[in-house]
């Protein structure tokens, strides 16, 4: 594999960088991680926004979006300062200790928040393994709510993932509540369940088909 940072090749059992800038980011994050500590403090009092602290080469060599922001003659630049709204402060602190030395602790939300920021900074690497993460969390009572946040953030592995357990079980789909709902909101997507529902059936009745000529 490629290490994210130099792009050299590594141990594929490494973590997303090679050992020298792993050791190298490893140093600057203990330094950040004593500013992180009072920060989070602060945070925990209801104040103004909390900042996180992140060095301008680290965000513009993981992120082409943070590089357009930093390297050109934009708001972000001028302030050194990048606003990012929506988000948690665990969430946004979690995704700058990515950045740094590319390891992420994740539950179902904190996959689903970093996913959101990976694609809106394009740290692809982080979105895929959020996306392999939540994946692996797929079962039928979370089935339509992922496959509909999938869809926000195209995330094609959840979609396809969801939406072949939700065309297994097919026969409990209206019933849930999340099938209401979007029906409601997103009909789009109901209609594109449909069409994979009824291509899954053309295909196995097909498949019946030939092994009884052969």
């Amino acid at each position: 594999m490629k290490c994210i940072s130099c792009q050299d090749l590594y141990d594929e059992d490494a973590a997303g960088t090679c050992k020298e800038c792993y050791e190298e980011a490893n140093e600057t994050e203990e330094e950040l991680k004593r500013e992180i500590d009072e920060l989070k403090a602060k945070d925990a009092s209801d104040g103004p926004p909390v900042p996180v602290p992140a060095h301008k080469a680290v965000l513009v060599s993981r992120s082409p979006v943070f590089r357009a922001m930093l390297e050109n003659e934009m708001e972000e630049s001028l302030s050194g300062t990048i606003k990012i709204g929506d988000v948690s402060y665990d969430a946004l602190h979690a995704f700058v200790n990515y950045l740094y030395i590319a390891e992420v602790c994740l539950d179902e939300d904190m996959a689903c928040d970093l996913l959101i920021l990976a694609e809106k900074y394009q740290v692809q690497h982080l979105k895929d393994y959020c996306e392999k993460f939540l994946v692996s969390k797929l079962n039928w009572d979370n089935s339509v709510m992922n496959y509909t946040f999938a869809h926000q953030h195209n995330a094609k592995h959840i979609i396809d993932a969801a939406l072949t357990l939700i065309t297994d079980n097919m026969d409990k789909l209206t019933t849930r509540e999340e099938y209401v709902e979007l029906v409601e909101k997103d009909p789009r997507l109901v209609v594109e369940i449909y069409e994979a529902y009824l291509s899954k059936q053309v295909n196995t009745a097909a498949q019946k088909d030939s092994s009884l000529k052969t």
